[in-house]
């Protein structure tokens, strides 16, 4: 098969696999305070597709997964300097689509996936064309996102590195103004989340790839084998990891950065493979059959993951939780007739989001899986109850 129609395929089964898991997912707490929020380019970008698509749970995601084609896309021509051989090309991409960080930002509505998209879209205009096309950009990020800080001050070391003064003083001048426009959250005394951060990469990468990624940077280092990538991805890396010496941080906004250090890792997995004769490479064969093993159950663990809820003695344990219930609730509330409830905060939101709006007719109150009340609603996934509260008509005449 040609290598066109192999990647076409990937991404195809990539995009067809993440809309066929829209209908198993609610909105989040956290996406409608995204969306309700202050103004920012992913508010517009999934209020946008909501005047294309109407307000359903397509329209949500959409612009997620879309943003995630694109940027497996980008990816993938980035890595022909990086992987001469075609065919490694497509194992690189695939362990990208497979990686549970890659996976997460490409249907959860939050910002990775956004940031992800503009660091690579920023790398490969930085290899295909001139400063005057990827200055304007690094201006516009500035502009728009505050998250793009760590972006300038690796591009800051970058140009002071190879002595580009012009990349140098303009990625100077952007980290000023964003700190100064934006900030950078640092606060408390020291609590150990250090090894809380690692954990998270090695969720985000699983173990192995993780802990070869982080081979790979330190390795390089030593043998002064720097480009761009490795700054981007080195710098993020190490200042995430200082500051969760003193705060827990939001992992999401730093592991796009050090995905971008994927082509790097494929380079010198490629020339350490290369180097060795047939009877030496069983150990390098082994490395990558396990690490395809880990990404594909991570993946069918994230697809399946309802049947989660068979094992689970507390629902609310579930890693995903916090994504269901809510569309199924306002479909069972608007089967009885009820098209507003007074509900918690966070439930309200996403209620409101299925068009059960806030009134003081109903109460929708949780009552921890008690079932017994004639009032009850209850949720059920694979025949196991994940959610029950009592719903009170209150007479206001």
């Amino acid at each position: 098969m040609s290598t066109p129609f192999v990647l076409s395929l990937l991404l195809v089964i990539d995009a067809l696999l993440l809309s066929f898991q829209i209908s198993e997912l609610s909105i989040s707490y956290d996406e409608t305070t995204l969306l309700n929020g202050a103004l920012s380019p992913l508010q517009l970008l999934i209020k946008a597709s909501f005047l294309i698509f109407g307000q359903n749970d397509f329209a949500l995601r959409f612009p997620m997964i879309f943003m995630h084609i694109l940027s497996a896309l980008l990816l993938y021509n980035i890595s022909k300097e990086y992987l001469k051989i075609e065919r490694n090309r497509l194992w690189l991409l695939l362990v990208f689509i497979l990686l549970p960080g890659v996976m997460s930002s490409a249907i959860v509505v939050n910002k990775a996936g956004f940031i992800l998209f503009g660091l690579l879209l920023f790398v490969y205009l930085y290899k295909r064309f001139s400063p005057r096309i990827y200055y304007p950009i690094l201006i516009f990020y500035m502009l728009i996102e505050g998250n793009f800080v760590y972006l300038f001050m690796a591009l800051s070391l970058f140009g002071l590195y190879t002595k580009n003064r012009n990349l140098f003083l303009l990625n100077v001048i952007l980290t000023a103004l964003s700190l100064l426009l934006y900030g950078i959250d640092m606060h408390g005394s020291p609590k150990g989340y250090f090894l809380d951060s690692l954990g998270l990469y090695a969720a985000i990468f699983t173990p192995i790839v993780f802990v070869y990624l982080f081979y790979v940077l330190y390795r390089r280092y030593l043998t002064k084998d720097l480009d761009i990538l490795w700054f981007i991805a080195t710098t993020a890396l190490l200042l995430s990891l200082l500051l969760s010496f003193r705060q827990k941080i939001a992992i999401e906004y730093f592991a796009p950065y050090v995905i971008l250090s994927l082509p790097l890792v494929a380079q010198t997995f490629e020339h350490s493979y290369r180097v060795r004769l047939n009877q030496f490479r069983k150990t390098y064969k082994l490395i990558f059959a396990l690490s395809l093993a880990f990404l594909a159950l991570n993946s069918s663990v994230v697809f399946l993951n309802k049947y989660l809820y068979l094992v689970l003695k507390q629902p609310k344990k579930h890693f995903t939780y916090k994504m269901h219930v809510a569309k199924e609730l306002a479909k069972e509330l608007k089967g009885r007739g009820i098209e507003c409830v007074n509900t918690n905060k966070k439930m309200g939101q996403r209620l409101e989001f299925y068009g059960v709006t806030k009134c003081n007719n109903y109460i929708l109150q949780e009552n921890y899986l008690n079932t017994s009340d004639v009032n009850n609603v209850t949720i059920s996934y694979k025949n196991r109850i994940v959610y029950s509260a009592n719903v009170t008509n209150i007479n206001i005449n």
